[in-house]
Order: structure tokens, then C-alpha cells, then sequence
């Protein structure tokens, strides 16, 4: 997956320091003014591609990542600047994977605008976003925080 995003990046003219390494364990050696935490987990929203997840997921599943979610969580808004940027996302379709580690996480969230989003996406009332899946686009679930 990291080469994708260095391609990706090369792509688009974009820079990024990348890190691959155990989030719970790993320290930077300075914050960030910004931090993407593309969070593991149960994958639901990728059911389109592969319907077995579904067929695999179970409630035990989703609650043990949503622990592990929460703890990264946490663990990444150590990383940022004050007046920085977390974004934490996610592609589960599952709400205990993305609203509920949001809300619980006491971060301060810095709603996302709908003129922020290509056409036919729109941020939930808490300026969230929850996208499900469709041709050629994946479920997922985004929500961005400021540090103080």
C-alpha cells in the first residue's frame, strides 16, 4: 500500500513523509502540522470488490477494532502541532468504527465543508464524512480534528 501512495504522490506533484511502523509503539522526532491516520479495519466498505467480507466480519471483530481505532487514534493527535490538523479515516461502513471512535475520542473537530468535497458528496450535520460504497467508489468514513 505504501508504494501506492508514493505513486500517488509522484502523480499528483504532492510531498509527504511517509512512515510505515507500529503506531502504538513509533514516536516522530518532532509533531506534525499534519497527521493522516488511515486506521485499520474491518474493511465492510470494500464489499463491492470483496463480498466475502461480509460474510467473514463479526460483531466481536468490529469491537476489536474499534479499540485498536481508538487507541491510534489517540495516539496520532499526540503527533500534531498545536493549530495542526488529524484526519482520521477509515474504510468500514461500520458506525462503531468511525462516528462512535470520533465522538468518543475528545478531539476537537474541525467540521469539513461541503465546498471542501468534489460533487455529490456532502458532510454529515457534525461535518463528517460518511461515504458508501457505489460503482467505482469505496464506503468509507473521514472526520477531521484541530489540536488546540
Amino acid at each position: 500500500r505504501m508504494e501506492r501512495v508514493a505513486e500517488n504522490l509522484e502523480r499528483t506533484g504532492l510531498a509527504a513523509t511517509t512512515v510505515t511502523a507500529d503506531l502504538l509503539k513509533w514516536q516522530p522526532d518532532a509533531p506534525a502540522d499534519a497527521v493522516l491516520l488511515d486506521a485499520p479495519c474491518t474493511a465492510t466498505g470494500i464489499f463491492a470488490r470483496h463480498p466475502d467480507v461480509l460474510h467473514r466480519i463479526r460483531p466481536k471483530d468490529i469491537a476489536e477494532m474499534a479499540a485498536l481505532q481508538a487507541k491510534l487514534l489517540a495516539r496520532a493527535a499526540e503527533w500534531v502541532k498545536p493549530g495542526g490538523t488529524l484526519i482520521y479515516a477509515t474504510c468500514s461502513l461500520e458506525p462503531q468504527e468511525g462516528e462512535a471512535v470520533a465522538e468518543a475520542s475528545g478531539l476537537t473537530l474541525s467540521p469539513i465543508l461541503a465546498d471542501e468535497l468534489p460533487a455529490g458528496m456532502a458532510p454529515d450535520r457534525h461535518g463528517r464524512l460518511r461515504i458508501l460504497p457505489s460503482p467505482g467508489l469505496d464506503g468509507f468514513f473521514v472526520a477531521r480534528f484541530i489540536r488546540p
